[in-house]
Parts: C-alpha cells; sequence; structure tokens
C-alpha cells in the first residue's frame, strides 16, 4: 500500500478520477490500494455471495462491495472500503438513500487478508471500524484457512476450517462454514 503525503477530503477522494486503483482515506492521508488479486478475489466473493443471498433472503439490509467507502471520520477525513460489508435494514431506513460515500460505519465489515497486507495494516483496519461503531469485523486469512471475529478489542474468535461463521445478532441467522470461504 503507497502512502500519499498529501491531505485531502472526502469530497474530493469521492471525485478523483478512475485511474485503475482504488483508494482508502486515514485521517486525511490517501493510501493507494493495490488491485486484489486471484485468491483475495475469489475468497471476498464467496462470502458477499454467501451474506448477500441471505441479507436479501431475510430482508435483513444491504450487502456492499470493496469498491463501496464508508466514512468513518471528519476533521481530517477517513473513509475506508472494506472487502465486504453490511448494513441493517433499520440503519438504511434512517439515514435514506445516499449518494456519496456512507456516513458511518458498517456493522458487519469483511477484511480479506492479501499477501501483501502487514500485520500492523491489518490491526489498524479493524480496529478503526470498531472505534467507528462496527458491531463486528471479520478478518479472513487465505493463507492460514481461518477467520478472526472481532465484537471489541476484547472479544475475539479464531476460526478454523472446521468452524462455522455465525452471524450472532449483527446478521441474524447468517451462518457460513469458514471452509467454504475458500471454496
Amino acid at each position: 500500500m503507497d502512502v500519499v503525503r498529501q491531505q485531502v477530503t472526502a469530497e474530493e477522494l469521492l471525485r478523483m478520477p478512475d485511474d485503475g486503483f482504488r483508494y482508502e482515506l486515514v485521517r486525511g492521508e490517501l493510501r493507494k490500494m493495490t488491485p486484489a488479486g486471484n485468491v483475495h478475489g475469489r475468497v471476498a466473493m464467496n462470502v458477499g455471495i454467501s451474506l448477500g443471498s441471505h441479507v436479501k433472503a431475510h430482508d435483513l439490509g444491504a450487502v456492499y462491495a470493496a469498491e463501496t467507502g464508508f466514512k468513518l471520520a471528519g476533521d481530517p477525513d477517513t473513509v475506508r472500503a472494506p472487502d465486504v460489508a453490511f448494513v441493517s435494514r433499520e440503519r438504511l431506513e434512517a439515514i435514506g438513500e445516499v449518494e456519496g460515500f456512507w456516513p458511518g460505519a458498517p456493522d458487519l465489515a469483511v477484511e480479506v487478508i492479501s499477501p501483501g497486507d502487514s500485520y500492523v495494516e491489518v490491526e489498524e483496519k479493524v480496529f478503526g471500524w470498531l472505534e467507528a461503531g462496527t458491531k463486528m469485523v471479520v478478518v479472513v486469512n487465505p493463507r492460514k484457512r481461518s477467520a478472526t471475529v472481532y465484537r471489541s478489542l476484547a472479544d475475539i474468535t479464531v476460526l478454523t476450517e472446521t468452524d462455522v461463521l455465525d452471524g450472532g445478532d449483527v446478521v441474524p441467522g447468517f451462518r457460513l462454514a469458514v471452509q467454504d470461504m475458500f471454496a
């Protein structure tokens, strides 16, 4: 990930021309995200398809793809884009249709670790999501074929291929076998 040392606002990020890269904004600093690799994209889509099907079938809210930005803070602005996200129907109805970045954190953020991601970068994202109000963060590790579920900095569960991810009260009824994330 490249960090561009210039202060940028969320509005400026939204208006940037498409240059083939994804960007996130962290405390006003622009961060260039390299395109996802094969495994990363497949794993994110496996989670997204399963989550999206469940959410749609039960009218629970909306599921978002990796290109969707969530404005987590202002002045300086922070806009992050998880690999998969979920926002509850209640929150969608309360806020209404949004043209730009979603104002706030998703209820669920899923991050798939890429080969180039450092532990510090992943941890920073997890902490940022939780601090902004995300109720559940799932970090999927394709190399270890595992998923780590964060509900807070003290409530952390590591799931292996024999376990099942449970949406609990965040995404009621949602269950996904960890092994199916990597199929």
